[in-house]
Formats: structure tokens, sequence, C-alpha cells
């Protein structure tokens, strides 16, 4: 069997949903060190002052922010990838698989 052809609108959703899971474990990280470094003291940091509240807002935010970010681009990632196969697929015939 041979791979000639793959839906672009799947693939990009498939990317886009997968980027979209990447997303909330990248924000998890970034909220979780946002929250966890806002507290100390030093640049500017005077513990609970401004600083705290922007590196609190960056962390959480992040969990909103990445996860959209990452969802996008995955999706616009995907539909160029499926759509290049596309074309060259063409020219190579596709992938071979075996299947069961």
């Amino acid at each position: 069997m041979r791979l000639k052809r793959v839906g672009v609108l799947t693939v990009a959703l498939t990317f886009g949903a997968t980027y979209v899971v990447f997303g909330l474990i990248a924000g998890f990280f970034f909220a979780l060190f946002g929250l966890l470094f806002s507290g100390l003291p030093g640049a500017g940091n005077d513990s609970g002052g401004p600083g705290a509240m922007f590196g609190a807002f960056f962390g959480v935010g992040a969990v909103v922010f990445l996860p959209i970010f990452y969802g996008v681009l995955g999706f616009l990632g995907g539909a160029l990838m499926a759509a290049l196969y596309n074309l060259i697929s063409k020219l190579t015939g596709g992938i071979e698989m075996t299947l069961e």
C-alpha cells in the first residue's frame, strides 16, 4: 500500500489539537515557575509588590495564551506540511506502508 494523499484539514486539526496539549503542558510549567518566583525578592520585586502581581499574572496567563498560540501554529504548520506532502508525493510516489 502507498499513502499518496492526506486530507489537509484533518492533518491540520490533528496537529492543532496535539499542539494545544503541548501548550497546556508548557503553560502549566510557565505558571508554576511564575507563581513560585513571583514572591522572591530582587529585580524590583519586594515580595508582594507589583513585580509579584506581574509574575503571577504572567504565569497564570501562560496557561491560557500558550495553548491558543501553540494550537494555531500547530494547525497552520499541519496544513502546510500536509499540502507539501501532497505535492511531493506526486513526484516520489508517496510513502510505502505495510498494514495488517
